[in-house]
């Protein structure tokens, strides 16, 4: 059998103010095509699937829209919450998913209370296992009571040691008479970080070792790690990644589903495909000048914007007019100067001189600023005085 591993979708990520709901939907138009093109039996999507727990209209009828299409191609589709995603809004509308095919959950349950989905793959016949895990926060898994006692260092101990009993009852019945497969949204030890995670809830207290994986799983489909990764486990373990790059951070990585064909007790072969669709992001920096000389070669990335010289009103604008998919510009600073210390009370520098020193230590040259702060200081003096 043939199985489709997708998440960290992020549907309503907006990028410093940009939208990128049509990137994103062509990102997940490339997904349903590739699901066609392998013929696959089963997909699995490893949570987050909106970038936050009050997702936009417009990025609900993209996600659910998403999961019908592939159901309608014929694959099995089964989804968990990630902890960008609205758990309770994923419960309530799972009996509506269900009967058109689209196993969705938000919590946790029980493996015979939906916990575990049992399918046959329309291609082979095989009898599938499906194990899902959505994300658990810790005081979800922690009683408040337990919080108040302890340290950080036991809560997470706590934490580890009920992820991996949840782990252990979902996957109790796995055994080699068919294709185990679990679907976990959360942090595993060792991983690396793509750059648009929520590390509030990635490290520290999230994170739990391979080791609580069992070797029964044929594939372990993890979600909320932005780079496609496999890491050392005693059964395969594997974030498929984000498909588009969420933030600058991920701009030198190449975005995949992964495929992976499997059989009872056989090995799964894992098959990385890369996606065409994602658009660039990139960081350049330079001069104004230079700047001006790479419109022609960035094509459509969304651009971070570093300027090497000195800042002044209006270069944001300035920058943006030879770059128009500039969506975060900044000034490099150089080195600042050591500033002079004054001893309480001292009068001998006046506001103006203060302000001119301030503006060098932010590297900005622009005499515009020091005057128009003159004319305010002015304004303000006359006010008191009147």
């Amino acid at each position: 059998m043939k199985l489709l591993h997708t998440g960290d979708w992020h549907i309503g990520k907006v990028l410093r103010g940009v939208s990128r709901i049509d990137e994103q939907r062509s990102v997940l138009d490339e997904i349903v095509a590739v699901a066609e093109r392998e013929a696959v039996d089963v997909v699995v999507v490893a949570g987050d699937v909106f970038e936050t727990a009050a997702p936009t209209p417009e990025a609900q009828a993209l996600a659910w829209s998403t999961l019908l299409r592939l159901r309608a191609i014929g694959a099995e589709v089964l989804a968990v919450a990630g902890n960008h995603d609205p758990a309770e809004s994923f419960d309530a509308v799972s009996p509506v998913f269900a009967g058109a095919g689209v196993t969705l959950l938000g919590r946790p349950r029980r493996p015979d209370a939906g916990g575990v989905v049992s399918l046959r793959a329309r291609s082979s016949g095989e009898p599938v296992r499906v194990a899902l895990l959505p994300f658990v926060s810790q005081r979800g898994m922690v009683r408040a009571a337990d919080l108040f006692g302890g340290d950080a260092a036991q809560h997470a101990q706590r934490y580890t040691e009920r992820l991996g009993l949840l782990l252990g009852s979902l996957t109790a019945g796995f055994d080699g008479a068919a294709v185990n497969v679990l679907v976990f949204h959360g942090t595993v030890l060792g991983g690396r970080f793509g750059g648009g995670e929520r590390e509030a809830q990635s490290i520290f207290d999230y994170v739990v070792p391979a080791t609580l994986f069992p070797p029964t799983v044929t594939y372990a489909a993890l979600g909320h790690l932005h780079r496609l990764q496999e890491l050392p486990a005693p059964c395969p373990l594997w974030y498929a990644g984000s498909p588009f790059a969420v933030d600058f951070g991920e701009e030198a990585d190449t975005k995949h589903v992964v495929v992976i064909e499997a059989a009872p007790g056989r090995p799964a072969v894992v098959r990385p495909i890369p996606l065409v669709t994602p658009r660039a992001l990139r960081t350049v920096r330079g001069t104004l000048a230079s700047l001006a000389a790479l419109a022609g070669e960035v094509g459509d990335a969304l651009l971070r914007v570093v300027v090497t010289e000195p800042g002044r009103a209006g270069l944001a604008d300035e920058v943006r007019a030879v770059l128009p998919n500039a969506v975060d510009v900044r000034i490099e600073h150089a080195a600042r100067p050591e500033t002079r210390s004054v001893e309480r009370g001292a009068t001998t520098r006046t506001p103006q001189q203060l302000f001119h020193d301030f503006l060098g230590t932010q590297g900005i040259d622009d005499p515009r600023l020091e005057q128009l702060f003159g004319e305010l200081l002015d304004a303000t003096l006359a006010g008191e005085g009147s």
